[in-house]
């Protein structure tokens, strides 16, 4: 039997990645049915809403989500839909792998680091409030069973995939209570995997040493916002935003997105790299135990990467996203 997704085909180039996408996995015969919708500014212009309620009705219906990039206002306007989501659908694990692809030369050739990020509080969570014009506050919320969830399930995937060490990334030297409650949290847990290192860095030290040997780290395990910057940072080490996909799941609902944003600037030029949604989306297969697809997509990618003849201007070439989708198609 088929599976329904729901699909958020985003703004920026959101859509015309998403577009992409959907072509290689029905080309692959990914064995799903999409149910698209649109999403975002111009969806609010449109209809005066943000996220119809035809597709909270999808997601809610489908229970996996596959969302292309969602533009998110800098200090001001609408709060981040990826919050909202997050929250509604308490998707409190985002899981971020960054690995390495012979195909894409950077200083680090062995990087695999898997980033397991809270999702629901801390800082990220943007509960804010105003002091007065001048004074603003920011509230940094870490509770017990939010913290558990998370650090439990990177020492049960560490163990689950042959991994041999989680490191916690904190700040509880400064932060006490808050990060030192994590903290606290993480050295209870490792003790229920003593087949697993456990080991913990400041998030400052952490970040000095994965831009000076990243083969260090193998799954890392933080907080809301640390997990947002030092994931970003992976990316880097592989070869940028447009490689690093994710999955952020939780008990009843899965979503599926690529790190990236809406890149506006680049919109309508045909030139955006659809790969880290790609992965995402595969991301999504395995998930739905279509691993044999997966693999078959991941592989043709990797194939087009390495003659890199046919690759988007963040990959140092000069393909537009529909010659690389149909490269890709052309290996599957």
């Amino acid at each position: 039997m088929r599976t329904n997704i729901t699909v958020m085909t985003g703004d920026g180039i959101g859509p015309e990645i998403c577009d992409a996408v959907i072509k290689i996995l029905t080309a692959a015969k990914a064995d799903v049915t999409f149910e698209c919708f649109a999403v975002g500014e111009q969806e609010y212009e449109r209809n005066g809403k943000l996220i119809s309620d035809a597709a909270y009705a999808s997601f809610e219906r489908n229970r996996i989500l596959l969302k292309a990039p969602i533009t998110t206002p800098v200090g001001k306007g609408f709060r981040s839909l990826n919050v909202t989501l997050r929250k509604k659908y308490d998707l409190y694990a985002n899981i971020r792998p960054a690995k390495s692809n012979k195909a894409v030369v950077t200083p680090f050739p062995n990087v695999d680091i898997v980033t397991f990020r809270e999702n629901t509080e801390d800082l990220y969570a943007g509960i804010e409030e105003a002091i007065s014009d001048d004074c603003m506050h920011s509230i940094k919320v870490i509770t017990r069973a939010a913290s558990e969830r998370i650090i439990r399930d990177a020492f049960a995937y560490a163990r689950g995939n042959k991994r041999k060490k989680v490191t916690c990334v904190h700040k509880a030297n400064i932060m006490k209570l808050s990060d030192g409650l994590f903290l606290d949290v993480f050295h209870e847990i490792a003790k229920e995997f003593p087949d697993i290192i456990a080991e913990d860095k400041i998030v400052d030290a952490l970040c000095m040493r994965l831009v000076m040997d990243p083969s260090e780290f193998d799954v890392l395990v933080t907080e809301n916002l640390y997990g947002d910057i030092v994931s970003d940072l992976t990316s880097g080490l592989i070869g940028g935003l447009g490689l690093l996909p994710s999955a952020n799941l939780g008990k009843d609902y899965a979503m599926f997105e690529a790190v990236h944003g809406s890149a506006p600037d680049i919109a309508g030029k045909h030139i955006a790299n659809p790969t880290a949604l790609l992965w995402s989306a595969c991301m999504m297969l395995e998930h739905l135990h279509q691993n044999d697809t997966a693999k078959r997509i991941r592989s043709a990618v990797d194939e087009v990467l390495a003659q890199g003849i046919i690759l988007t201007p963040d990959l140092h070439g000069t393909a537009t996203t529909e010659e690389y989708r149909d490269a890709i198609i052309a290996k599957l």
